[in-house]
């Protein structure tokens, strides 16, 4: 019997094993603060797409009723899979792996194009993007690697090799959609989970200088890339053309002031903004909100990390804390990287708002990613008597 075959048996032994073990009450205050998220996030995004829905599809509750649905649907899941136990994820982390790969190559195949990007295939009604499932994959796949070495990951061949060439292969794939950002969230996930992994700091900090000097390159060399950095550096010296977008986003943000214009009162989404129900709803938010409803949004995501990190730290064990640690660090990177771009802080990208943007996949997946975080909630030990 191979060594990778031995390791499959144990790691079903070990499962079958934990099957039979008592789930304890999941986190309530992290499940609470996710139907409060996502509920806010509902109201936020109908608010925010209603004038686009009446232009194209002549009824202002389209894209609420389908978002509405899948957040029921998705509440669902997120709730069956926090009855589960875990540990079976370990025994489907690679065909999950695997299996997100093949649906990355076949995205440029019979993918589709919207906005300029191929990154979503269509299967008969159900629109599928494969980035979002090789998130997760990532993921749970790395948790199990990392569980399986241990005291290995600080040698080149078990803590570098594996994992670096699966991130290059996903990012590889997703650049040829173009999916700069989700290549960008699958590897800072990645990292951060070989970090914790025990991975020694020197190979991040190799790598951290390979990517400076790589990205000074393009950026000094490419014309895309400079005029892309122009764009962000003075939107205005393209307004009717690159910077038109992160102008309009810049006015929705400014005219929100402290309290806000008001629920439903924003002006820019009225088809000035593009994208304003998807990647730039936080822009939307602060024009109806203003600051301090913003900032109530923010500490909403802020509780949520903190108390999954707390999850995390807590957990029965390695593979649940590693999971646990991908999950939340993927929903803070791409919660930041999001208003990063909307502010102008960082050049525009294509990158959603957790459980804000409007995006069937997305959200789903994000559902089970928490219904994964409340499975590994129930197996934290009690806390000892006296």
């Amino acid at each position: 019997m191979t060594n990778g075959a031995t390791q499959t048996m144990k790691r079903k032994k070990k499962a079958e094993a934990m099957s039979d073990r008592k789930l304890g009450p999941m986190d309530l205050p992290f499940f609470l603060l996710v139907l409060l998220i996502m509920c806010f996030g509902l109201i936020m995004m109908f608010s925010a797409s209603y004038a686009s829905a009446y232009y194209t599809m002549d009824n202002s509750a389209y894209y609420f009723i389908k978002q509405g649905l899948i957040a029921l649907g998705g509440t669902v899941v997120m709730l069956v899979i926090s009855r589960m136990n875990y540990q079976y994820l370990r025994i489907l982390s690679l065909p999950m792996l695997a299996g997100s790969i093949v649906l990355l190559i076949l995205v440029p195949i019979i993918g589709f194009n919207a906005g300029g990007a191929t990154r979503w295939i269509k299967v008969g009604p159900v629109q599928l993007q494969p980035s979002e499932v090789a998130k997760f994959a990532v993921i749970v796949s790395f948790s199990s690697m990392i569980s399986v070495f241990r005291e290995k990951m600080k040698t080149f061949k078990y803590g570098i090799l594996p994992f670096a060439t699966v991130l290059v292969v996903i990012a590889a794939l997703m650049l040829l959609q173009p999916h700069i950002s989700g290549a960008i969230l699958i590897v800072a996930v990645g990292g951060a989970l070989m970090f914790v992994g025990g991975v020694h700091w020197g190979w991040f900090a190799g790598a951290i200088a390979v990517a400076v000097a790589a990205g000074y390159f393009v950026m000094t060399n490419m014309a895309h890339a400079i005029a892309r950095i122009r764009i962000w550096q003075d939107p205005f010296s393209d307004p009717q053309g690159g910077g038109y977008q992160i102008i309009q986003s810049l006015y929705a943000v400014g005219s929100g002031g402290l309290f806000g214009l008001g629920l439903g009162k924003s002006r820019q989404k009225h088809l000035y903004l593009p994208e304003q129900h998807n990647d730039f709803i936080f822009a939307i938010v602060c024009e109806e909100l203003g600051m301090v409803g913003a900032c109530l949004v923010l500490f909403l995501f802020a509780l949520l990390i903190i108390r999954g990190y707390w999850i995390a730290i807590r957990s029965r064990d390695r593979f649940g804390s590693l999971m646990v640690t991908g999950v939340i660090t993927l929903l803070a990177v791409q919660t930041f990287l999001n208003v990063a771009v909307v502010t102008n802080l960082i050049p525009v990208t294509g990158i959603s708002l957790p459980f804000f943007s409007y995006g069937g996949t997305s959200l789903l997946i994000q559902l089970a990613e928490m219904g994964v975080v409340l499975s590994v909630s129930r197996q934290i030990p009690a806390p000892r008597a006296g």
